[in-house]
C-alpha cells in the first residue's frame, strides 16, 4: 500500500461541520496567522486538547462545541452554545473564548455570530436589523436574516430559523454561511493593495507613453539612455507585480469559492425582501473585479514595457547592421583602390625590370663587342629579345602564383 493512501482518503473527511439541532448561539472568528499563531491561541483557550500538527479538530470549550480550523494564511474558530427556547437574543462572545483571543484581536479578520432559532414567535423586529436581506435556504427548509452590518465589536450577525432541517442539514448550511463571510473578507484583503496601485499604476502609464514617444521621435544617439529608463521602468512593473500577485490569486480563489457557497445555499425569495446572495454579489462582484482589472492592468504594463525595449532593441539591431553595411561598402572599396595600386605597381615593376635587363644585355653586348665578337648591333637585338621575353615571363609567372597563394 501507498505511504500517503491512508492520508489521501481521509481528506474526503477532513473539515467536519459541527451538528446540532436544538436552538444555538454560534460564534465564528477567523484570524491571519501562522501555524505558530494557531498553536498559541488554542493553548490559551483548551490547552493539551488539541493536535498541533492536525489541520482541524473538534474538541470543547467551557462545555461547549469548539472546532478549529488552519488554512493557508488564516485560522478559524467556532463555538456553538446551546441555548434555552427563551434566550433567543444575541449575546456577547462567551468569555472563555473572548479571554483567549484577546491578544488577537488585531489579526482579526472576520467575526460572525449566527443565532439559530425555530420559527415559533418569531418576530423579526427584536432582532435589531435595519433594511435586512432574507432567503429560503436549503430549499425551503430554513430561512436567514442579516442586514450584514456589524456591532461595536465588529460582528456581522445572522438569524438561522430551521424549519425542516435536521442536525447534519443544519450544521452544513450553518457551515457554508461562515465560509462566505469568511472567504469573502479574505478575497476583500486585496482591494486596499489594488487602490493603492492605482496611482503607482498611473505613473507607469504616464512613463511608458513617455519612453514611446522617445522611442518614436528618436535618431538613435540616445538609445543606450532610452533602453536603461526602459530597463528601470521594467524592474518596477515587475517588482509591483511580483509583490501582489500572490494577493490577486487568491482573490480569484476565495470569490470562485464564495460564489460556490452561494449556489449551495439554494436560495428562493422570502416575500419582497432581497436575497442574501444577491446582495453579497451586488456587492462584493465589484471588489472582485477591480482587484482582477487592476491585476490584468499590471500584467498588460508588463507586456507592453517588453515589447517596447523588444522595439527599441530590433531599431538599434538594425542600425548596427546598417553601420556594418557601411563598414564593409567602405573596405570593399578600400579593397579596389588597393588592388588598382597594386597593378599599377606590377605595371612600373614590370617596365623597371625590362629597362634593367635591356641595359644589362646592353651592358652583356658593349663588352663582347670590345673583345672582338663579330655581332652586329640588329643581331644582338634579335639574340637577346627572346631571353629578355622569357625572363620577363616567368616573373609574372611567379607574380600571379603568389597573389594566388
Amino acid at each position: 500500500m501507498h505511504a500517503q493512501r491512508t492520508a489521501l482518503h481521509n481528506e474526503l473527511h477532513a473539515r467536519p461541520s459541527l451538528y446540532f439541532d436544538e436552538p444555538a448561539h454560534v460564534f465564528h472568528l477567523a484570524f491571519l496567522g501562522t501555524d505558530a499563531d494557531c498553536n498559541a491561541l488554542l493553548q490559551r483557550c483548551c490547552p493539551g486538547a488539541f493536535e498541533a500538527d492536525a489541520a482541524q479538530g473538534i474538541t470543547q470549550l467551557d462545555g461547549h462545541p469548539f472546532k478549529w480550523e488552519r488554512h493557508a494564511e488564516f485560522f478559524t474558530l467556532t463555538l456553538v452554545v446551546p441555548t434555552a427556547s427563551g434566550a433567543l437574543n444575541w449575546t456577547t462572545l462567551p468569555s472563555a473564548l473572548a479571554t483567549g483571543v484577546e491578544p488577537y484581536r488585531k489579526q482579526m479578520i472576520n467575526a460572525v455570530q449566527v443565532l439559530v432559532r425555530d420559527a415559533e414567535d418569531l418576530d423579526l423586529s427584536r432582532y435589531g436589523f435595519k433594511d435586512p436581506s432574507g432567503s429560503c435556504v436549503g430549499g425551503g427548509d430554513a430561512v436567514v436574516w442579516s442586514d450584514f452590518r456589524l456591532t461595536e465589536d465588529g460582528t456581522n450577525r445572522f438569524l438561522f430559523i430551521n424549519h425542516k432541517l435536521n442536525a447534519y442539514r443544519q450544521g452544513r448550511m450553518i457551515r457554508r454561511l461562515l465560509e462566505i463571510e469568511t472567504y469573502r473578507m479574505m478575497a476583500s484583503l486585496s482591494l486596499t493593495s489594488a487602490k493603492a496601485l492605482g496611482p503607482q499604476l498611473d505613473a507607469y502609464d504616464r512613463t511608458l507613453v513617455n519612453l514611446s514617444q522617445r522611442n518614436v521621435s528618436s535618431d538613435g544617439g540616445n538609445a543606450k539612455a532610452l533602453l536603461a529608463d526602459i530597463a528601470q521602468l521594467s524592474r518596477q512593473v515587475v517588482g509591483s507585480t511580483v509583490q501582489h500577485r500572490h494577493r490577486f490569486s487568491a482573490t480569484q480563489a476565495y470569490a470562485q469559492l464564495v460564489f460556490e457557497r452561494l449556489g449551495e445555499l439554494r436560495e428562493s425569495h422570502v416575500g419582497d425582501c432581497q436575497r442574501l446572495g444577491v446582495f453579497i454579489e451586488r456587492r462584493f462582484k465589484p471588489t472582485v473585479r477591480y482587484c482582477a482589472a487592476t491585476e490584468q492592468r499590471l500584467e498588460h504594463l508588463a507586456e507592453s514595457v517588453a515589447n517596447l525595449g523588444d522595439l527599441l532593441q530590433a531599431r538599434v539591431q538594425v542600425e548596427m547592421e546598417e553601420q556594418n553595411a557601411e563598414i564593409l561598402r567602405s573596405l570593399n572599396a578600400r579593397a579596389d583602390t588597393q588592388i588598382k595600386i597594386q597593378r599599377a605597381v606590377e605595371g612600373l615593376s614590370i617596365i623597371a625590370i625590362s629597362y634593367y635587363l635591356l641595359s644589362l644585355f646592353k651592358l652583356l653586348y658593349a663588352g663582347l663587342h670590345t673583345l672582338g665578337a663579330p655581332l652586329s648591333p640588329r643581331e644582338a637585338l634579335l639574340g637577346m629579345a627572346p631571353l629578355v621575353l622569357l625572363i620577363m615571363l616567368v616573373i609574372l609567372l611567379r607574380i600571379r602564383k603568389a597573389k594566388a597563394h
